[in-house]
Order: C-alpha cells, then structure tokens, then sequence
C-alpha cells in the first residue's frame, strides 16, 4: 500500500467517563416502559385539574402576589399556606384567626403521607 495505511473506526469507541459512546445521541434508553404524566391509571379528569390549577396559583397578578406575601409574613405563614386557605375558603385570614392559624401551623409539622413517617 502507500506510505499511509487506512485503518477501521473502532465498533463504538467509548467518549467520557458517564459510559456514553460517541454514537449515542444521549436521549432515554429505550427498553424502559413509558410512563405518561398521570401515572399508569385512566386518564379521567387530569387535564381539567391541571388547567385548574394553573388557573388558580399562576393568574394573580404581581400586586396580589405581594399583597398576599406581606399579609402571610405578618401571620407568621408561607405564601402558600396563605393563599391555599384563600383558595379552599374563600377569605383572607386576619390576625383575629388565631386558632385557623395555629391549625394551619400545626398541620405543617406533621408528615403529609404515610410513608413520610419512617
């Protein structure tokens, strides 16, 4: 032959220390079962609910957030707490409310869900 000799690419050279090969475009293996977003039961209301909550924690407007953040600060509650109870009982708390907010603050210390107690 010439003075250079043409050699074969290697099968699949291997590229970084994660284990990804030069060829792999770095997209989700495929042998894993897909999971939709609403997990693997019937769809049912998903969308509505989705859109629901996007309606009701994502449309208020800057003024209302800071409104909100300032009157949850002063009751000694998250933004969150705040705006759920404004959410599921249609009024704002007040510093009267003494026993809804240490409700509301008791209820924080405690595990959501049944696994959270391990």
């Amino acid at each position: 032959m010439s003075e250079v000799d043409i050699k074969p690419p290697a099968a699949e050279p291997a590229s970084h220390a994660n284990g990804v090969t030069a060829r792999h475009n770095g997209g989700p293996p495929l042998d894993e079962e897909h999971k939709p977003e609403w997990g693997h039961g019937p769809i049912g209301n998903y969308f509505y609910w989705k859109a629901a909550h996007r309606e009701a924690w994502h449309s208020a407007s800057r003024d209302v957030i800071l409104f909100r953040m300032q009157r949850a600060e002063r009751l000694g509650l998250s933004y969150e707490e705040y705006t759920l109870e404004i959410l599921e009982r249609g009024r704002h708390l007040q510093i009267e409310d003494v026993e809804r907010i240490a409700q509301i603050k008791k209820a924080r210390s405690r595990p959501s869900r049944p696994d959270d107690r391990i």
